[in-house]
């Protein structure tokens, strides 16, 4: 995908949710690989939060959902990842954070097999807006719609570790299934955790490359080489697992230091 076409993509995105979510939508925005300059048509998906004044309708979810599911098949691989959330959920921040509506990759199954259902039922609290929130307050995208400073709130330290830590807390048994994600998402995180860093993928293993344990450094290095190409990698599956161990050793001291 070029970057012309990620861009008319996304500019479809905004142009159809104004027309269907009309005064209700308070604006569109941009997160992840995209805005940290490391967008791999291959390896990313495009993020995005859109923000509604109010709840929305099962009609609007409807036309919503078709508008997002015809826009995911020209996507990249991964596809479209979106949520809609409420206004009053973003500033302040709550937490666990509930949401309207979502999408990915992930459920695009459900919704096929049983749309009406997913209109119904996809609908609740989502941890993870911990996360991608904060990606957009430091480092996010105006798509439309009000500035990011006026609509997001500051995410607690607490509560953003804890977002991300239900991200990483099953590394060792599920390394082995997808080692690319788990390896730099737990460099991205220890980053965070000893420098307060908010960082990208390819960014976490840079950064691990300079301040993790040697021994690692060609896991990472192997991880890095294949977020950032087509190429699937090669990893040492007893030295993945030893790694994940290793790194959320070094990990939960910060969660019991700030439980404290």
């Amino acid at each position: 995908m070029s970057k012309d076409t990620y861009s008319s993509l996304t500019d479809v995105f905004v142009r159809e949710s104004i027309e269907i979510l009309g005064d209700d939508l308070v604006g569109i925005y941009l997160h992840g690989s995209a805005v940290m300059g490391c967008f791999n048509p291959e390896k990313s998906d495009i993020d995005l939060i859109v923000v509604v004044s109010d709840t929305i309708t099962d009609d609007i979810k409807r036309r919503f959902m078709k508008m997002v599911v015809a826009l995911n098949e020209k996507a990249p691989a991964k596809g479209i990842e979106m949520s809609v959330v409420k206004a009053g959920v973003c500033r302040p921040f709550v937490y666990p954070t509930p949401f309207e509506l979502h999408f990915s990759l992930g459920t695009l199954g459900w919704y096929k097999s049983d749309p009406e259902g997913y209109i119904q039922n996809m609908k609740g609290e989502d941890k993870d807006l911990a996360a991608h929130f904060t990606i957009i307050t430091r480092r996010g995208k105006t798509l439309c719609g009000k500035p990011i400073e006026e609509v997001f709130g500051e995410v607690d330290r607490a509560h953003y570790l804890d977002s991300i830590w239900c991200d990483i807390e099953n590394a060792e048994a599920d390394i082995c299934d997808d080692p690319m994600y788990i390896v730099l998402n737990l460099t991205r995180v220890l980053a965070y955790c000893r420098d307060g860093l908010i960082l990208s993928k390819k960014e976490g293993g840079e950064w691990g490359m300079e301040n993790i344990h040697k021994k690692y450094c060609g896991l990472i290095c192997s991880a890095l080489e294949e977020y950032s190409s087509a190429k699937a990698g090669e990893y040492d599956s007893a030295l993945a697992k030893e790694y994940a161990g290793y790194m959320l050793g070094e990990i939960t001291p910060y969660l019991r230091a700030e439980e404290r």
